[in-house]
């Protein structure tokens, strides 16, 4: 570290330029020295170019402390003329100065903020007073100091002294307002008043409240000394208690307490090491005082630890039959889906029934112990991973209620855990008891409830687990998913292993998109996709119909809704892959029919389709395909969302413009852009093969738009629909209104097969679209698309961008007869 020093340069004039060095945290008063650490590059060569000439600076506060640098915006106006006595320069760059105020000034513009900031400034001295006031205020601000002193550590010993012997009022304001710690408001406020009786008397308001603060401050230091000491005491009173309670023959509280946790303990059946760890911790409760931080803590652990049902188990044996009769009466169709689940239960069965039949080796107390607990698992059994079922479907298909029957047909407590949102792996592992408030993850707590070790678990909404800094929910999750693992799944608050093989867990998401790979491993995906008008209506006729009338209070006797009317709500008050908004709605008509009945109307009341409207208001949804198909440039495809199907539109229009561009509006998507700008170079670079003007996009901009701007979209499956958009508009021939299409394009013309064929298609049913466009190589797909949906629908293969214009576009009537 070296070090520069100058000669004295008090008593020369200022300049009226200074260079300004803003201050963070601090103020600079006249005749203070004060120590500086200046670090900033700009401000490195301020100090520099200073030391080269005068060594005169201006040292301002900074009014903005997070500005960095600081601007002329960032500063206060009112500063300190200073010069700087020494300079000492740092291995690391720093410079640490020593500087010594000089005069008070006043900044009148900055001329200058590169490379440092310099303004033009002018002396502001105080006004300088002496009487009888200046002196009782200089005598209150030495009294408060005196006071002060022993409550402040940090403050200089001399200050006392040098303030006793100071006669100069405003020295004595300037140095107490430097060495005080108070905030850098408070002193720039001291700085900047011009009367010195004035700066005494802020300075007096300061030091009080400072002296109020420290006082009340060292007040509660000494009850919570006071509190620690009364702990010690009825820690000893309490201990005497307790021996003369023993001699006496009087029960004590916390023994009895601790008597119950052994009575619970020897109840249980606990696991070898469960139990050893709750033996354990009691024996550490009856050493602690009840006044112990841990006392609570080991207290709350073994009421968790002896609360588990631990070997208790519900269930009964799986009937196969009886399962399929309960998936019947709870679910209408979703064929595919019970025929699944009856499959996974059978399995099930057929493993348990083969695990029953082990014989027992040994007799007696051996033979006795094998049938108390489960069988060891084989290393066959644990290579035989047991899939874990996920539900994924839009919202309001059935997934947490198949979940609620599976749970009925086994005879099985049923437990929902919402994942939704859970971003911190200690929600499902639990967290460590060294925390306050600690407590085990929700699987623990789950079968805390379920009061069973082999309830249902439904995880819900696995798709909308989060990741923060706490750690990956899903991670955990792969080992309460695992067979392989979950039969010694540590909670991290237990701190000891629990079976978890009994529990039969179910998941259900929206999406696999968000769903991490290793934890998409751990299950078999059932898909469950949105129903059919026909369907909504038996499943409102069974289901919701009946349960809406006994939460309105009704009887059947008293109201009929007509299927008609039920189909009319379907088709124009609900788009929705699921039936939740048809509940929504058939609640809204019970509703009104309840209040006509309390007000007299006579009974039954017919609800028919034509009074729909006086019920629920006008209808929320109309067929617009064919109102929106009535010009060229407009084309209907098929969109796949995490709530089903839906249908969208592709409009395209151009116009004249001295260069060619492509723009693309609607919030889409990367892969939802190529596939626009693939169409369009097909379409140009076959225009002659397709009948198309090869120069109708000379000199044009193509502007395509996909409507409902605000929401997302991508996915290659709208490269057809653009395809037909751009070569409808280009050859004036609209596309047919009562068609919808689906299907990656490529450079070369081929349609590409994708995903979500039967949501699509539903989607498309649902707007009573009568023609649907697939890839050829989706054709399969079909199979799962209801019998119902595929007579009302002509579906049409796709090889080739010449089968979709074929197809789609309207012919065009020619001499000779129409031009397809």
């Amino acid at each position: 570290m070296t070090a520069d020093t100058k000669e004295d340069v008090r008593g020369t004039p200022l300049p009226d330029v200074l260079s300004v060095l803003p201050l963070r945290d601090t103020v600079a008063f006249p005749m203070a020295v004060i120590p500086l650490i200046v670090g900033q590059e700009r401000s490195v060569k301020l100090v520099e170019d200073a030391m080269r000439a005068k060594r005169l600076i201006a040292l301002v506060a900074q009014r903005n402390v997070e500005a960095r640098p600081a601007g002329p915006e960032d500063l206060y106006r009112m500063g300190t003329a200073a010069v700087i006595q020494q300079l000492l320069r740092a291995p690391d760059g720093t410079l640490r100065l020593l500087v010594q105020g000089l005069e008070r000034i006043r900044i009148l513009d900055f001329v200058q903020t590169e490379p440092y900031l310099v303004a033009r400034i002018e002396p502001s001295p105080e006004h300088k007073e002496e009487g009888v006031e200046v002196e009782a205020l200089l005598r209150a601000v030495r009294d408060l100091v005196q006071q002060l002193a022993p409550l402040i550590p940090e403050l200089p010993e001399e200050l006392n002294s040098a303030i006793q012997v100071l006669t100069d009022a405003r020295q004595v304001a300037y140095l107490v307002a430097t060495s005080v710690p108070i905030s850098v408001a408070a002193r720039q406020e001291v700085l900047e008043l011009d009367s010195i009786p004035g700066k005494l008397r802020r300075l007096i308001e300061l030091l009080q409240h400072e002296l109020a603060v420290r006082e009340l401050g060292k007040k509660i230091t000494r009850e919570t000394e006071e509190e620690m000491s009364k702990a010690q005491r009825d820690y000893i009173l309490r201990e005497q208690m307790k021996t003369i309670q023993r001699q006496l023959g009087e029960e004590n509280p916390e023994q009895a307490e601790i008597e119950a946790f052994r009575r619970r303990l020897a109840e249980a059946p606990l696991p070898e090491e469960a139990k050893e760890e709750a033996e354990r911790e009691l024996s550490r409760l009856e050493r602690l005082p009840p006044a112990a931080a841990e006392h609570g803590l080991i207290r709350t652990y073994l009421d968790w630890l002896l609360s588990l049902p631990w070997g208790k188990l519900t269930g009964e044996k799986i009937d196969v039959s009886h399962a399929r009769q309960v998936l019947d009466e709870d679910h209408y169709d979703l064929e595919k889906i019970k025929e699944r689940i009856l499959e996974y239960l059978a399995v099930r069965k057929l493993r348990e029934e083969r695990r029953a039949k082990v014989p027992l080796t040994g007799a007696g107390e051996a033979g006795h112990a094998a049938e108390a607990g489960p069988l060891p698992r084989t290393p066959e059994e644990e290579s035989l991973r047991e899939p874990i079922l996920c539900f994924v479907g839009p919202p309001g298909v059935g997934k947490t209620s198949l979940g609620q029957s599976i749970a009925r047909a086994m005879g099985r407590k049923f437990v929902r855990i919402s994942l939704g949102g859970v971003h911190d792996e200690a929600e499902i592992r639990g967290h460590r008891r060294t925390y306050i408030g600690a407590m085990p993850g929700r699987i623990i707590q789950a079968l805390r409830r379920a009061e069973t070790f082999d309830p249902v678990f439904m995880l819900d909404e696995v798709d909308k687990l989060g990741v923060g800094f706490q750690g990956d929910p899903a991670a955990a999750l792969l080992e309460v998913l695992d067979p392989a693992q979950n039969h010694a799944f540590v909670d991290t608050y237990l701190g000891v292993p629990v079976d978890l093989t009994k529990v039969l867990f179910i998941c259900t998401a929206n999406t696999t998109e968000t769903i991490p790979s290793a934890l998409q491993d751990r299950m078999e995906i059932v898909t469950l996709s949105g129903y059919t008008e026909e369907e909504k209506v038996h499943i409102a006729r069974r289901f919701l119909l009946p349960r809406q009338l006994r939460a309105h209070g009704l009887q059947e006797q008293e109201v009929a809704i007509e299927d008609e009317a039920i189909r009319r709500i379907v088709r124009e008050y609900t788009r929705e892959a699921g039936v939740r908004s048809l509940e929504r709605a058939i609640a809204g008509v019970l509703r009104k029919v309840a209040r006509r009945i309390s007000e007299g109307t006579p009974t039954p009341i017919v609800v028919g389709a034509d009074k729909i409207p006086e019920y629920l208001g006008r209808p929320r949804f109309l067929n617009e395909v064919a109102e929106r198909i009535d010009r060229p440039g407009v084309a209907t495809g098929l969109a796949w969302t995490p709530t089903g199907g839906d249908v969208l539109f592709v409009e395209a229009t151009m116009m004249q413009s001295h260069e060619e561009r492509l723009i693309l509006t609607g919030m889409l998507g990367d892969v939802m852009r190529e596939s626009a700008q693939a169409a369009l170079s097909y379409v140009r670079s076959n225009a002659e093969r397709l009948g198309i003007d090869p120069k109708v996009f000379d000199g044009k901009i193509l502007h395509i738009h996909v409507p409902a701007g605000a929401i997302p979209k991508d996915g290659p499956s709208a490269g057809v629909t653009m395809v037909s958009a751009i070569a409808s508009l280009v050859s004036g021939r609209p596309v047919r209104n009562d068609l919808a299409m689906t299907g990656e394009i490529t450079l070369r013309g081929k349609v590409l097969p994708v995903g979500g064929i039967k949501e699509k298609v539903l989607a498309a049913y649902r707007l009573g679209v009568k023609t649907v466009l697939l890839p050829q190589r989706n054709e399969g797909d079909l199979e799962d698309v209801p019998e119902e949906v595929k007579r009302s629908i002509t579906f049409i293969p796709l090889d080739s961008a010449e089968d979709v214009l074929k197809n789609a576009l309207v012919p065009v009537p020619t001499e000779t007869g129409l031009l397809v």
